[in-house]
């Protein structure tokens, strides 16, 4: 018998030419955040925020984000003896990245943070720490945005906003003011309406007590229905109102909050979104019966700028998972990054990148000054911060899906991360308004607010006479606005966006990066693509402050 020699195991199967695990790695590694955030007056706050980017890029956090979207919440209606529950079930990792982001102040800190920065400081830490999951993010910042709104009816607020703004997380459904902190939501939108909430059907009927109405009527997209109270809009008799409703009255009896299902969603997998039914819901008014959509806007104001901010992190999280790949993977005799055309992709990705974390940053500093009653700021804030919720979310989808592509293969399988990233990034900018929504809005800002105009112009003046390209997108700008309307509402808002990140990186950026932005983005020297830079790029300067490992 003929013996056959012994093979050695998986002889067919060595690997090589794969990159390793990213993690760990510092998600606030990023010379475009470090500097908007001591531009911005948060520098007090750059120790944390690298304390936070060390943790967010741990393989630990890293894997709470993984397993808190493969292990999705469970809606629970009912307990084993059939009495009503209404709960949602998460995977312990969830929980996790909620209690740090409490802990770290990404929900309702800022509010009690007196010192100037503290808004720019938590923008600056969601920048970092949503690194590991986007989904957590929402309670995270439907409590922060709370607050402000809350405070129209100023008895409520004296009671809810010491534990909205607390470090606090107590995810368990108990009576408000006996926990120790608290996250809300909000319930705007109906099936029936969506955007134009002034279609809502939801009835609000006074009780005897003053203040106290039931509610009753559903909505249709109330994300994180596991928070504490909740911010819904119903039409009482004064018209459409703005109403406190907590998931446990004060008597400690659950408050009827009818959870028919949770949504199916593309994205956003770990955190719930649901359909609640209210049938005599106890409810508190919210500053005056008629003006809900006046009383509310201020929250949807913030949860704008967390829009833009998420849209801007996954940017950057995407851009560095690419870079590492190509830092790591060999193809046609060369390393990836050594590639010219891949150098190209790269560079043009950090352009976009570093545009977006840079507007992010000076609109949440604009709403820190605006807090503190700077009228200048306000009306900047009224209407760059529906410029950037417009832009910077509408370039999310294309930014991750060519970030993805740099990974190739390896970047379409779900082991990489990177297609959780690609299915998350559309909805930032369908949250808070679609991209009509929103471009109308600044239409709305334009020709009711004509200060906000006036902030806009002042603030691109800043950067007069630095780059002739930019000059000339500002002229075209003030041109297409005697004109503006409905149907060219995209293209002025677009103009808006690219003149406002190139103003400031004309500014605040090293050359190469503000050259490079301004050549392709308002000179026309660009491709229909990602890594169409023109030939003259600073690929080199601009890859070594984005992706400092790469050089």
């Amino acid at each position: 018998m003929v013996s056959t020699p012994a093979q050695p195991p998986y002889a067919t199967h060595d690997v090589t030419n794969q990159a390793p695990p990213s993690a760990p790695y510092d998600a606030s590694d990023d010379a475009a955040l470090l500097e908007g955030l001591r531009r911005e007056g948060a520098g007090w706050a750059e120790e944390s925020i690298r304390r936070l980017g060390l943790r967010a890029g741990s393989a630990q956090a890293q894997e709470w984000g993984e397993l808190a979207n493969r292990h999705e919440p469970v809606l629970r209606t009912h307990d084993r003896y059939g009495n009503r529950i209404d709960e949602v079930e998460f995977h312990p990792s969830w929980h996790h990245l909620m209690r740090v982001a409490v802990a770290e102040g990404l929900a309702g800190a800022p509010w009690a943070d007196g010192r100037p920065g503290a808004h720019v400081a938590r923008t600056a830490g969601g920048l970092v720490w949503s690194h590991t999951d986007a989904g957590h993010g929402c309670p995270a910042s439907m409590t922060y945005a709370a607050v402000p709104a809350l405070r129209a009816q100023p008895e409520l607020a004296k009671v809810y906003e010491p534990l909205l703004t607390s470090r606090e997380y107590e995810p368990e459904l108990r009576v408000p003011t006996e926990k120790r902190g608290l996250l809300a939501g909000m319930g705007m939108t109906e099936k029936q309406g969506g955007s134009d909430v002034r279609t809502n059907t939801t009835v609000a009927t006074p009780s005897a007590e003053p203040g106290v109405y039931t509610l009753r009527g559903h909505k249709w997209f109330t994300s994180a229905p596991m928070c504490d109270v909740f911010l819904v809009l119903a039409q009482a008799p004064e018209g459409l109102s703005c109403f406190l409703v907590p998931r446990v009255l004060p008597d400690g009896s659950r408050n009827t909050f009818r959870i028919q299902r949770l949504k199916d969603k593309l994205g956003n997998r770990s955190n719930a979104s649901s359909e609640p039914e209210f049938d005599g819901t106890v409810a508190w008014l919210v500053g005056p019966e008629g003006r809900g959509v006046k009383t509310i806007i201020e929250m949807v104001n913030c949860t704008r700028l967390d829009c833009v901010m998420s849209s801007a992190t996954l940017m950057r999280k995407t851009l560095v998972e690419a870079g590492h790949h190509a830092r790591h993977r060999g193809a046609f005799g060369a390393r990836l990054l050594e590639q010219p055309l891949m150098r190209n992709v790269l560079a043009d990705l950090a352009l976009e990148s570093e545009a977006a974390t840079t507007l992010t940053l000076r609109l949440a500093g604009a709403a820190d000054r605006a807090v503190r009653g700077d009228a200048g700021e306000q009306a900047f804030r009224r209407i760059a911060t529906a410029v950037g919720k417009y832009w910077v979310t509408k370039r999310g989808p294309a930014f991750t899906a060519e970030a993805l592509e740099c990974l190739g293969g390896n970047g379409y399988v779900e082991d990489s991360g990177m297609p959780r990233h690609y299915r998350e990034a559309p909805l930032l900018s369908i949250w808070e308004g679609s991209g009509n929504v929103n471009a109308l809005d600044v239409l709305r800002a334009l020709g009711r607010e004509p200060e906000t105009a006036e902030a806009l112009f002042s603030e691109l003046a800043l950067a007069r006479g630095a780059d002739t390209r930019l000059d000339e997108a500002v002229a075209r700008l003030r041109n297409r606005l005697a004109e503006a309307d409905q149907t060219s509402a995209r293209r002025l808002v677009e103009l808006m966006a690219l003149t406002l990140q190139a103003s400031l990186l004309v500014r605040h950026a090293p050359a190469a990066v503000a050259d490079a932005f301004c050549a392709s983005r308002l000179g026309g020297d660009w491709g229909h693509s990602f890594g169409t830079l023109p030939g003259t790029a600073g690929l080199d300067a601009i890859l070594e402050r984005a992706l400092p490992e790469l050089s």
